[in-house]
């Protein structure tokens, strides 16, 4: 063996030695970046690392057996697309317009409530980022930091979601209040008359702030309780409550948590100017079907006369323009902003917003769809189950 081959053996030796092993200080974790952040999943598990246990799982967990919540990402394996070819597809135009306004993409943030869970700066990074990103925002009632802040914070336009009653003094004043700081839109929520078993949020103890407005508590308003469940908001309001809310509202007033083509048909009928297609999430009833796969008859029922929206399960630019196909004016996303702000905070929601931008741009342009208006449902098979 050669003086060469021996110091090869030795140095071979050494690499595997428990102690020259124990004497080499560990390679140092390599920090995740934004730049390296390629889809919105990635942004899950950077924000989970950062967020309290608690706060992680009361944004990614759901109802029950956490079933709907499932089946809104599954749903989207029944549909595929049937590209054209040979589109002129040179220029893309992502721009829509909704209720006259013109919107830089058909993308908004969903209303979710309590961002500071995720982040210090709460909305207010939200809305900074969204709006850095063009996109709108729709802010929730449980917002965990004032409107007037948030209206202030805005770099685009937003609106407001309402969960409406069971004091419509307090809700009126709301609603008012909202439109006066330039919400462009109201989107009543319909589909939480009660408290949801969310269990991960039960074993983890976790409170969050579900109190009436101080106007209804002012009043001596309380929520009623049957058969040992905690009613929420609306439980005590029919459809006959539509027509008055958009009587003050001023502004286009939306239905949220539409599931039938017979609750969209009421909703035109009690005047409102839209809705839009959810089941929370899966947050409240497991087992409602996902908002993809009742978007057809939704459409079909009311499309003609206002504009259908859509939220519910959406990660990739291919799930949006999948739902533009079928007839969606827009898509609203909810879990992933709250990815980007616990990971990266306001630079985090703008990065998750331009992803599903530009995914969208290339599932249009190798769709041959060069704008919005060139999305049909020829675009998209749908398989039936």
């Amino acid at each position: 063996m050669t003086r060469r081959d021996t110091l090869r053996h030795l140095a071979a030796w050494a690499a595997t030695s428990p102690l020259v092993r124990a004497q080499t200080p560990p390679e140092k974790a390599v920090e995740p970046t934004i730049e390296k952040m390629v889809n919105v999943f990635d942004f899950d598990p950077i924000c989970k690392q950062n967020v309290p246990k608690a706060s992680y799982d009361f944004v990614s967990g759901a109802a029950w057996d956490e079933w709907t919540m499932r089946r809104n990402r599954e749903a989207f394996q029944d549909i595929t697309f049937r590209p054209r070819m040979l589109v002129e597809v040179a220029k893309l135009d992502l721009s829509t317009e909704l209720f006259g306004k013109k919107l830089a993409m058909p993308v908004l943030v969903a209303p979710t409530g309590t961002h500071i869970l995720f982040h210090s700066d709460a909305e207010l990074a939200t809305v900074r980022g969204a709006g850095a990103a063009g996109a709108v925002m729709v802010v929730s009632t449980t917002s965990s930091v004032p409107l007037a802040k948030i209206a202030e914070a805005a770099k685009g336009p937003l609106w407001f979601q309402l969960y409406a009653g069971p004091d419509k003094d307090g809700t009126r004043e709301k609603v008012e209040n909202a439109v006066a700081l330039g919400c462009q839109a109201i989107c009543w929520t319909v589909d939480t008359p009660y408290e949801a078993p969310r269990e991960r949020d039960i074993r983890n103890n976790l409170e969050r702030i579900r109190r009436l407005p101080r106007e209804a508590r002012d009043r001596g308003i309380t929520l009623p309780s049957s058969y040992g469940l905690t009613s929420r908001y609306q439980a005590q309001l029919g459809w006959s409550y539509l027509p008055e809310l958009v009587r003050y509202s001023k502004v286009p007033v939306l239905v949220k948590g539409i599931l039938t083509a017979e609750d969209a048909m009421k909703a035109v009928a009690g005047g409102a100017a839209g809705v839009i297609v959810s089941n929370h999430g899966g947050r409240f009833l497991d087992g409602a079907p996902s908002t993809i796969e009742m978007l057809p008859e939704i459409v079909d029922a009311i499309g003609a006369k206002v504009p259908v929206l859509i939220d519910g399960g959406f990660r990739r630019g291919t799930d949006i323009l999948k739902a533009l196909a079928i007839g969606a004016k827009a898509v609203l996303v909810g879990r992933p902003p709250l990815w980007g702000l616990g990971a990266f905070g306001e630079p985090g929601v703008r990065r998750v917003m331009e992803i599903l931008r530009a995914e969208l741009a290339w599932a249009m342009g190798l769709a041959g769809r060069p704008d919005i208006a060139s999305i049909d449902r020829s675009l998209v098979r749908i398989r039936t189950r």
